[in-house]
């Protein structure tokens, strides 16, 4: 093959460096949208099911809003940063002994190989021509499963999922303000489950799965969702407690 001659690739395959770091970002931005739709429409229902007041219902949307979105982009920074320094200490650690122990890492790239069904011959000449054209990479790929292209973002996480759930948030807050009383929650319920829909069906397209059954389980935890914090509201307003 020409040195600068290309694998082949079939469509609708992956390829490519930093593609772990771009399913991450959207995975969690698909995420952040579904828990914003949920949450917040669950709050806004609980409380429009205890009152027709649009006041309450909008000062507790709102809120779900902006502190769920807020919520949302510091859990995945926090959880991303945690798994980025695991990634780096690991790469450091690798360099490290490629760097001090040259032929025993040698030896323990061709053992890997052996291991995958390799013949010892074979094995060997693959992992000196690996480390010959990136030591570092070969070992990564083959001993931890990495590339130093897909070491995760924490800030592209948190912003994706932040912002993800800020817009699904925005869904069932126009759902509940703009249509009259009477509709607001059929209105709401509507919406979400629909919403919900969608966001199973991309889910399921990035894991690269069959999308009905994602889909189904996201819908029904959603209805249920709002059914239970609708009643919950209406029972806190018939009982006098609010």
């Amino acid at each position: 093959m020409a040195a600068d001659a290309r694998p082949p690739t079939h469509p609708g395959e992956p390829h490519g460096s930093g593609l772990a770091s771009r399913l991450n970002w959207l995975r969690a931005g698909v995420l952040g949208a579904n828990d914003g739709i949920v949450s917040v429409a669950a709050v806004v229902v609980g409380v429009a099911g205890a009152t027709s007041d649009l006041s309450p219902i909008l000062v507790a949307g709102v809120a779900a809003l902006v502190g769920g979105a807020i919520s949302m982009g510091l859990g995945e920074y926090v959880s991303v940063s945690s798994q980025r320094d695991t990634q780096r200490a690991l790469i450091a650690k690798e360099r490290a002994e490629l760097e001090s122990l040259p032929d025993e890492e040698l030896e323990e790239l061709t053992a890997l190989y052996e291991g995958k069904g390799l013949s010892r011959e074979t094995a060997a000449r693959v992992a000196s021509e690996l480390t010959s054209h990136d030591a570092l990479t070969a070992h990564l790929e083959a001993e931890l499963g990495i590339n130093e292209a897909d070491v995760v973002s924490p800030w592209q996480a948190a912003g994706a999922s932040a912002l993800a759930f800020f817009i699904g948030a925005a869904l069932p807050m126009l759902a509940i303000l703009l249509p009259p009383a009477e509709l607001r929650v059929p209105v709401t319920f509507v919406a979400v489950l629909v919403a919900l829909s969608l966001t199973g069906v991309v889910s399921a397209r990035l894991g690269d799965s069959h999308w009905l059954r994602p889909t189904v389980r996201i819908v029904i935890g959603g209805a249920i969702a709002l059914a239970v914090t609708f009643l919950i509201g209406m029972l806190l307003d018939t009982s006098g407690v609010v």
